[in-house]
């Protein structure tokens, strides 16, 4: 009882009751709420530029440190690659195939709809000098570049690295409001767009968790497969692990512990000294699933249609942005927050709906992440030709 009294979750879930209480029974009280949520919103919006701007810059720095392993840096870069791209086109495969944020034909009423401008045609170079966080995101790319090819390149990925914590240490205290702005965010949804709003939420919800279990069962499953790997096996073999990420909502702490497992089942320490904790931040397949699914979401919601280009264009921003949710609590509505910035078409007060069920989701993301690195780190000591045990299918 005492744990569950001191986690974020049960404060957050005791708020959306609260909110949807006050939007039932006093709607005109609710919809002034409204501002709670957007004032948190707009501090989240506040750390996209420095949390994209050095997370992209510092991951790719740190491409340097794979190169110079070789053979297991390229192969785990590619894996990471085509495993995160495949999760993200399955979030938007999955998304727009059962239409989760559909309420009716018509959609959630936008506030103020000149804000969100629809491009005529596909321009790149026009979207991003009309875009800071397009700039910022290529002023990344290229300062991370730039690092590659400096002598004192670890330096300064130290230095990016230390700035880096600072910063998310910042955001761990500002998501201890996430209560607040839930209870806002949820009694204005209901008092000005009734119960019906829930519907969305609960099915996005499930679609999501879904979405998960059938990219870890089957996707991660038969790669674990293809190598005669049982997923069941290394599920029941890290299952304190898992325990850890659903009671802490992130995958970080039970970093330790995990890499001690997959050494006792066979891989070596260099493979998991490299692999597990780069996958953290290049290999995200939970964190890439919600990321896809939750954007459009959030453009059913209000019914804007996305068009095949600029859905390509918010998964190459995806595959970029989504490598700043490091394993961070709070990190992936940061991302998520930056990726609706990029595009100004989609309203990004949506957030408002997604604040409530947001750290339920977490848990899911967070399990997820950390299954795709179990996955990914085996996979590459296969490759490697080294023997892993207690994990073989019958």
């Amino acid at each position: 009882m005492r744990k569950v009294l001191t986690h974020l979750s049960f404060y957050v879930l005791i708020a959306i009751i609260a909110g949807i209480f006050i939007g039932m029974y006093a709607p005109a009280r609710a919809i002034q709420l409204e501002p709670i949520a957007k004032w948190f919103i707009n501090v989240i919006k506040g750390f996209t530029f420095p949390i994209i701007f050095l997370t992209v810059s510092l991951g790719i720095a740190s491409m340097g440190d794979l190169k110079k392993v070789g053979r297991i840096g390229v192969r785990s870069l590619i894996y990471f690659e085509i495993v995160s791209t495949l999760s993200l086109a399955i979030g938007v495969i999955v998304a727009l195939w059962l239409q989760p944020g559909n309420i009716n034909k018509q959609g959630l009423q936008m506030q103020d709809p000149s804000k969100y401008t629809k491009a005529t045609q596909f321009d790149l170079m026009s979207i991003i000098g009309q875009n800071t966080n397009l700039q910022i995101l290529l002023a990344a790319i290229i300062l991370g570049f730039v690092l590659n090819f400096l002598p004192k390149r670890e330096q300064y990925v130290h230095q990016l690295g230390r700035i880096t914590h600072v910063v998310f240490i910042g955001l761990k205290y500002v998501m201890y409001l996430a209560p607040l702005a839930a209870f806002g965010g949820m009694a204005f949804a209901i008092g000005k767009y009734g119960l019906k709003t829930i519907i969305p939420l609960g099915k996005l919800m499930g679609t999501m968790y879904i979405t998960m279990a059938l990219f870890i069962f089957i996707i991660l499953g038969l790669i674990l497969k293809y190598y005669q790997l049982s997923i069941f096996k290394l599920l029941a073999n890290i299952k304190e692990e898992l325990l850890i990420v659903f009671g802490t909502s992130s995958s970080e702490p039970a970093m330790p512990s995990l890499m001690n497992k997959l050494e006792k089942m066979g891989c070596s320490k260099s493979v998991v000294g490299l692999v597990v904790p780069t996958g953290y931040s290049f290999n995200l397949d939970g964190t890439s699933i919600y990321l896809s699914m939750a954007v459009i979401f959030i453009a059913q919601l209000y019914n804007v249609h996305l068009s095949s280009a600029e859905i390509i264009t918010m998964l190459l921003i995806l595959m970029l942005t989504s490598k700043g949710a490091a394993g961070v609590t709070g990190s992936g509505f940061i991302v998520l927050a930056s990726t609706l910035a990029s595009m100004p078409q989609i309203p990004i007060e949506g957030l408002a709906f997604l604040l409530g069920i947001d750290k339920f989701m977490s848990e899911a993301r967070a399990i997820t992440n950390i299954i795709g690195n179990s996955v990914a780190t085996v996979v590459i000591a296969k490759m490697e030709g080294e023997t892993i045990h207690h994990i073989q299918s019958e």
